[in-house]
């Protein structure tokens, strides 16, 4: 029977960051010079759980679908490409510098905080003049002066240099904006070299890199991020029945395969739409101390991209059904999703604290056991017991080979369980004295505490 009396539902930001850093998750980037902002490092769960989500996230996207494939495209790509793309001359954030202490700040989301709405199409006159009529709202961060300079849009694409490109007088090279490029780029490639016929997927996992001028929010805004990405191309004004598909397959993995809350999901829908945008939907999580804000953007971004790389490669990315020797330039719908954030949804969902009747507390990680970074752990009884030990270290080696393990002999059996806890694995196996008459072990659940024996032999 389980010893919990009830749940507490409250969790902030603060908490989730916590037990990052506590458990070995996620740790601030370069941590030992005094971190840099907005960049961070997965550590051994945290690692594991990614991986593990990326893993469902392949799944699902890739492997139980027939009409998708996945590709790796490299991170340096031709300069033109971001002019194709339009990151050269649109990605960038309306920045404003305090006069007083240089601090800068994004001033679309310091109008949003005193009510005004920003529109992302919006000139930088429109901006100043919104900016100008509620500067007295509007407090520096740092130093709380409200005394301002003018509004300036500010790239985000990251220079860097590569080869020849880097030589004086050439185009520079940036690090990728976004990760989808990579997939418009290799459309024909996948067309030449497959049996893929429109309508076809293409999904990748990849880095990108932006210069934020305010990373905030853990990994909810970061410099150095990762996107999961799926590219459906389809004929032209064939989108509609596509879209609706893709988007409840996307919200089904939320709820079916990552196991968050339904009611910790909602739908958003874009306003004001990017003028090669036919229609855009986010789906939103209930973060921590932020609210609902986006996890995942889907796109449906008509023929623009194809068009584009077209136009500034020379190459024809015009595609010929093979069945109706049509030809025409393929829509596509793009579904993106940050890892980051989803790794802070899946962990904001999973964290919970209980209240036990003897009045102690436990931190869980209710993680479906699939995502858990660590599937058993397994305890020798005493570990100054060598015929314990010798079994234990069997029983590990013999799990290993299959799932993901952890060997833990230090403390009672109470701290071993509380600490496996609160990386969310499932179930701990104890090896006991019992064990080596009749080869069973005690079983003991995460969520329920329930303590079962059970056989070496079906444990697998």
């Amino acid at each position: 029977m389980s010893n919990k009396k009830e749940t507490k539902s409250e969790v902030s930001l603060e908490d989730i960051v916590s037990l990052c850093k506590r458990r070995g998750f996620v740790y601030q980037g370069s941590d030992i010079y005094g971190g840099v902002a907005g960049l961070y490092d997965f550590g051994p769960y945290g690692v594991e759980l990614l991986n593990n989500i990326k893993q469902s996230w392949w799944r699902a996207s890739v492997h139980r679908k027939e009409d998708y494939v996945g590709i790796d495209s490299a991170m340096f790509k031709h300069p033109k490409v971001w002019d194709a793309s339009g990151h050269t001359s649109g990605f960038s954030d309306p920045l404003a510098e305090c006069k007083n202490c240089n601090t800068r700040i994004r001033v679309d989301k310091e109008l949003e905080a005193v009510g005004q709405a920003a529109d992302e199409k919006m000139s930088e006159d429109e901006l100043n003049k919104l900016f100008d009529e509620n500067r007295s709202k509007i407090g520096c961060p740092k130093c709380g002066k409200k005394e301002f300079g003018t509004v300036r849009a500010f790239n985000l694409l990251v220079k860097s240099n590569l080869g020849d490109f880097a030589g004086e007088g050439a185009d520079p090279v940036y690090l990728p904006g976004e990760a989808c490029q990579g997939i418009y780029l290799n459309f024909k490639n996948i067309v030449d070299s497959t049996r893929m016929k429109v309508p076809f997927g293409v999904a990748q996992i990849g880095k990108a890199f932006r210069n934020e001028i305010s990373p905030r929010n853990f990994l909810f805004r970061t410099r150095e991020l990762e996107q999961a990405d799926t590219q459906y191309f389809v004929p032209p004004n064939q989108n509609k029945d596509a879209y609706d598909r893709i988007k409840q397959e996307r919200w089904q993995w939320y709820v079916d395969d990552l196991g968050i809350a339904e009611e910790k999901l909602r739908w958003s829908q874009h306003e004001n739409l990017v003028f090669y945008c036919k229609e855009a939907w986010d789906i939103e999580y209930e973060y921590p101390s932020l609210g609902f804000d986006e996890v995942e953007g889907f796109h449906d971004r008509t023929d623009y991209d194809l068009k584009q790389h077209k136009e500034f490669s020379g190459t024809d990315t015009t595609y010929t059904d093979p069945r109706t020797n049509e030809k025409y330039i393929p829509w596509v719908l793009e579904t993106s999703m940050g890892m980051g954030r989803i790794f802070m949804a899946v962990v904001s969902d999973a964290y919970t604290v209980e209240q036990l009747e003897n009045g102690d507390t436990r931190t869980v990680l209710k993680l479906k056991p699939e995502l858990a970074p660590v599937r058993y752990a397994i305890f020798p009884l005493l570990k100054n017991k060598p015929e314990l030990v010798e079994k234990a270290r069997a029983v590990y080696a013999k799990l290993s080979e299959q799932f993901v393990c952890e060997y833990d002999d230090n403390g009672n059996i109470g701290k071993r369980y509380r600490r496996q806890d609160e990386i969310g694995t499932p179930e701990c196996i104890v090896i006991d004295f019992d064990t080596l008459e009749d080869d069973t072990v005690t079983v003991r659940n995460r969520d329920t505490t329930e303590q079962v024996r059970t056989q070496i032999a079906d444990l697998v």
